[in-house]
């Protein structure tokens, strides 16, 4: 009788350790997804609200004297979409970035787990050689006339 298991890496764990954690930064994008990513990393910054605001502020007496619907207007069309698209692109990069934080970790985390992992099976192939070793030397024990040891 002998202990007959072999591990089988699962082949993602090759790929994975080739890869490394996932990132944007390498990524294809052409000239036109560069002049978005642009427009986007200048429209989402807390200056472009402020720039807004003060561009919409500048209308605002204008729709002071022009009645309720000039004012709703002026709120809704160009305070709310001008200052509070940069705010909301503003909140959503610091999102994006902590997202980003989190999956490196787990990256890294998963990484740990594997590594530990690999210390078990190689553990385990040592217990297995020595139970093995045991299992034959007990075959030949009893092949050359010996008696096994109670129990076994």
């Amino acid at each position: 009788m002998r202990v007959q298991f072999e591990h089988q890496p699962h082949p993602r764990i090759a790929e994975r350790t080739r890869t490394g954690p996932p990132t944007s930064a390498g990524e294809a994008v052409g000239i036109n997804g560069r002049i978005a990513l642009l427009l986007t990393t200048a429209v989402g910054t807390m200056w472009c609200a402020y720039a807004f605001a003060g561009l919409a502020l500048v209308v605002l007496p204008e729709a002071l004297g022009g009645g309720v619907l000039l004012l709703v207007q002026w709120i809704s069309q160009t305070f709310i979409q001008l200052v509070m698209l940069s705010v909301i692109m503003v909140g959503q990069n610091i999102m994006g970035r902590a997202s980003d934080k989190r999956a490196v970790m787990t990256y890294k985390d998963a990484a740990a787990t594997f590594h530990e992992t690999e210390q078990l099976q190689a553990h385990l192939k040592q217990q297995d050689e020595a139970i093995n070793a045991l299992l034959a030397k007990m075959e030949r024990m009893e092949a050359a006339g010996g008696t096994a040891p109670a129990g076994s």
